[in-house]
């Protein structure tokens, strides 16, 4: 399953497409986790404005509308020239002026939503801080592990303490800091979280500047692996 630093560079691999035109919406198959909108077509004709990543979530925001982005267990967006030849679980096609982004997903675990209300609070309000932030610190960490019995591994993959911590990235901070992924992480002492937090923020950023993991069914936008 892709991660936050499959996500972030995935983000930043379709940043050729900001500014540029939708010209057509080709829906091959709905089917996803969650239904493709059947208004998607509105988006042609705006331009993609900005894009943002929260948690494992891309933000793709157009002149009118905000899309939510999901890669799920094995999806993947890919530029590719109008004439390329489509693959089988090629699900949507979104034409800009001079180029098609093709999202790719064999398992159709992912997700293309419209940003609103509903999926605000049910998908983006209960997530926990991010990583990288200043807001996930050792204070942090410490309050919210205080109270929590489960594995500490387990606590970190929990996206309500702190997203995009997938099971590469907790097993790699905790090997190098020496850590029992079954120690309770109620039980970590206060110099033990200090140097996890430090241990996971240096882990993704480095994984984030090898372009991700080499998850087999993950590639960027421009079909390149990661190399952590």
């Amino acid at each position: 399953m892709p991660e936050l630093p499959e996500v972030e560079t995935t983000k930043k691999s379709l940043e050729p497409l900001l500014q540029q035109k939708v010209m057509s919406v080709e829906v091959r198959e709905p089917r996803l986790r969650w239904a493709i909108p059947q208004d998607i077509q509105k988006l042609q004709g705006q331009k993609l404005i900005r894009l943002n990543r929260r948690s494992k979530y891309i933000l793709a925001q157009f002149e009118h509308d905000t899309m939510l982005w999901h890669l799920g267990m094995s999806g993947s967006f890919r530029l590719c020239e109008p004439a390329t030849e489509l693959r089988k679980h090629d699900h949507l096609i979104i034409s800009f002026q001079n180029i098609q982004l093709r999202y790719h997903d064999p398992r159709r675990f992912g997700c293309i939503l419209w940003l609103n209300h509903e999926t605000q609070n049910k998908l983006i309000d209960p997530l926990g801080p991010e990583p990288l932030s200043e807001t996930f610190n050792t204070e942090y960490l410490v309050n919210k592990l205080k109270n929590k019995q489960v594995g500490i591994k387990v606590a970190l993959m929990d996206n309500h303490v702190v997203v995009g911590v997938g099971n590469i990235y907790a097993t790699e901070s905790l090997f190098n800091t020496r850590i029992h992924p079954a120690q309770p992480a109620s039980s970590l002492s206060y110099e033990q979280i200090d140097q996890l937090v430090i241990e996971i923020k240096r882990i993704l950023k480095f994984a984030i500047e090898l372009g991700g993991s080499t998850l087999r069914d993950y590639s960027n936008a421009a079909g390149e692996n990661g190399y952590f």
